[in-house]
């Protein structure tokens, strides 16, 4: 199985840190975020990334190289012309490096302990989400999980991690261009086709200056 991380964000809430520095890039323990999820993915057993990138993507690129420091192969899939494609759109225009049936997306700006599966099995779902509790900066939560499945109506509601394995079937009806992924799993909640589980140890998303001061305090 191959992962795409996401890296193309402007990071908006982030600036002025991310005025000269892609979010990716900056630092928890002296270290990348980036780099820690590929540490953590080569130790899961992932060997081919992709990484997709816009804002100051020749940063990633500098550092990263074609992985090889890693023990990975990384790729590339370069949104700089056109802008960053949000999340749904990103991951559109990384099909054709995927290449695969299932893959692993997880966002570039989290910090987290959870153990990635190059093996997970979809069954007949299009895909599976990692959710969390809800941290302050969202006490309402995003989903519920129901009998195992994504639900808008069930209670209690929880995170979404920015961590799930997809079907690229998800995104058959997915144009490319800027789309998020949101609207398109709630709207998939109402199928039963995406199913989920929540995560209960250490995640942080890492999306303040405040909150990667916190984290490294």
């Amino acid at each position: 199985m191959k992962a795409l991380i996401l890296a193309a964000g402007r990071g908006e809430r982030m600036r002025p840190l991310t005025d000269t520095v892609p979010k990716p890039l900056l630092e928890v323990r002296r270290k990348p975020l980036i780099v820690w999820h590929i540490e953590n993915l080569r130790r899961a057993g992932f060997l081919e990334i992709i990484i997709n990138i816009a804002h100051l993507g020749e940063k990633i690129v500098a550092l990263l190289g074609d992985g090889s420091a890693y023990g990975v192969k990384i790729y590339y899939s370069d949104e700089r012309e056109t802008g960053a494609l949000e999340s749904a759109g990103g991951i559109k225009k990384a099909l054709s490096l995927l290449q695969e049936e299932t893959f692993l997306v997880l966002n570039g700006d989290i910090f987290c302990s959870y153990q990635f599966c190059p093996n997970f099995c979809l069954g007949e779902k299009l895909a599976h989400l990692i959710l969390v509790p809800n941290p302050p900066h969202n006490p309402e939560g995003d989903f519920a999980i129901e009998k195992g499945v994504l639900s808008l109506k069930a209670t209690p509601r929880y995170t979404f991690s920015g961590i799930g394995y997809y079907s690229a079937k998800l995104f058959d009806e997915v144009a490319l261009q800027k789309a998020p992924l949101a609207p398109l799993l709630r709207e998939h909640c109402q199928y039963g086709t995406i199913s989920a589980e929540l995560f209960n140890k250490m995640w942080h998303d890492i999306g303040t200056p405040k909150r990667l001061e916190e984290i490294n305090r």
